[in-house]
């Protein structure tokens, strides 16, 4: 009976230092790694260290010219670049596919993504992920900037995107976003392609502190994306400025709209939105700073008009939306419309061309505004008469609208004009 017991303790003993071996080995062979890729590395190419990597490991790339054709990426891994490697597409190829969820890319230049529109080539597509992020890269003339498709929860920041197409036809968007939610879009510089920013059908997501100029087109063009916002972004000698349309829940604020010029160029530019605020916006030296089209409940305060050529161009199917406590200073036209009735509020703004007075000197203009000027509305209409624009006989008619208005709206006033700048 002894010797029994004996030789069961033995086995048992032999199964548990197994177990406790197999456990160890496990743990080990578990434990996240960095691998090494350069010239003096056992690996010397991208993608055969990512065929050798596993879940959870580094990849740190040694500064140098990386040509591989499209780099995939189906592990959750970082890859991060010493000294700013460049990856090439050779201007045949996409550069990177990214398939998998946590991964990061650091540290790279991505140069020469080739042309191809019936795969959208990128510098970087993130195809159906969650959790990636993209940041402190360099992007230099690729066809598509970073491309997210069908993502979650991705972060893109601190990136500089530079292309250099004369033609739309021939340019991608810098940062393109297609059926995403809940994106951080940050700090990044776009310039030379066609749309900088481009969201579609995107939901819950942020634009803050982005650079955006010289683009072709669009410095941002934002369709079908409901609650996002858009911040502290600056976007200016775009094609046509920004365009948001056929959208309902945006907060934009605190961005700055600058010198977007041009025959068709808006600072801002809105097609059916509702339900919306703008706020503690500069719109300087546009074309137009705001066009409104199909718009309605759209707040829109505290904003500086400065030096446009058309502050606001507002067409007859916008309606119920409020214009508040904003500054219009130097406008060839602050507002302009191509309706003779009103269906929107304008109080407590100031206006730069308002001679009224304020004798109990409570700093609201004792006498209405009419921003409407007769010559605006017959320019909507009648767009060549813009080269009577400083003529003598503009100034008497719209003078005299202002004694009788008969064409423009007459309910298109601001009955609180504030005498002094809003701070």
């Amino acid at each position: 009976m002894l010797q029994k017991s004996i030789r069961f303790f033995d086995v048992t003993s032999r199964w548990i230092k197994f177990f406790l071996i197999a456990i160890v080995c496990f743990l080990n062979s578990s434990e996240a790694k960095t691998i090494r890729v350069g010239a003096n590395y056992k690996f010397q190419t991208i993608q055969s260290a990512l065929s050798f990597a596993v879940n959870g490991d580094s990849i740190l790339v040694s500064k140098g010219l990386y040509s591989e054709g499209t780099i995939i990426i189906d592990k959750s891994i970082a890859l991060i670049g010493e000294s700013l490697p460049v990856i090439s597409g050779d201007n045949k190829y996409e550069i990177m596919k990214i398939v998998s969820d946590n991964v990061i890319v650091r540290g790279f230049e991505f140069r020469d993504a080739g042309i191809n529109f019936i795969y959208e080539n990128s510098a970087i597509k993130l195809d159906g992920v969650a959790n990636c992020r993209i940041e402190k890269n360099v992007f230099f003339n690729n066809f598509f900037g970073i491309y997210l498709s069908r993502s979650v929860s991705c972060t893109i920041t601190d990136n500089e995107i530079t292309a250099f197409q004369t033609k739309e036809t021939y340019s991608g968007n810098g940062i393109h976003l297609w059926q995403c939610g809940d994106m951080i879009i940050k700090r990044n510089k776009i310039k030379g392609h066609r749309d900088g920013i481009y969201f579609e059908f995107v939901k819950r997501s942020s634009i803050k502190d982005n650079l955006s100029e010289n683009n072709l087109r669009y410095g941002l063009h934002f369709m079908f994306s409901d609650s996002c916002s858009y911040a502290h972004n600056y976007f200016t000698n775009n094609g046509a400025g920004v365009a948001v349309m056929f959208t309902k829940n945006v907060d934009m604020h605190s961005n700055h709209f600058k010198n977007n010029w041009g025959g068709s160029a808006y600072g801002l530019l809105l097609k059916d939105i509702s339900d919306s605020r703008i706020y503690n916006n500069i719109f300087s030296k546009n074309s137009c700073a705001i066009y409104l089209e199909g718009c309605n409940r759209i707040s829109t305060e505290r904003n500086d008009f400065i030096e446009n050529g058309w502050a606001l161009r507002l067409m007859a199917n916008s309606m119920d939306n409020v214009f508040t406590k904003n500054n219009f200073a130097g406008n060839t036209f602050d507002v302009t419309t191509n309706s003779t009735r009103n269906y929107n509020l304008f109080e407590s703004n100031y206006w730069s061309e308002y001679k009224g007075y304020d004798l109990n000197k409570d700093g609201i203009g004792d006498v209405p505004y009419r921003p409407v000027k007769l010559f605006s509305f017959i320019s909507e209409k009648i767009r060549p008469s813009l080269i009577l624009i400083r003529s003598l006989f503009v100034d008497i008619i719209n003078l005299a609208e202002n004694i009788f208005p008969t064409l423009t709206p007459e309910g298109l006033i601001d009955r609180k004009p504030m005498m002094k700048k809003i701070q």
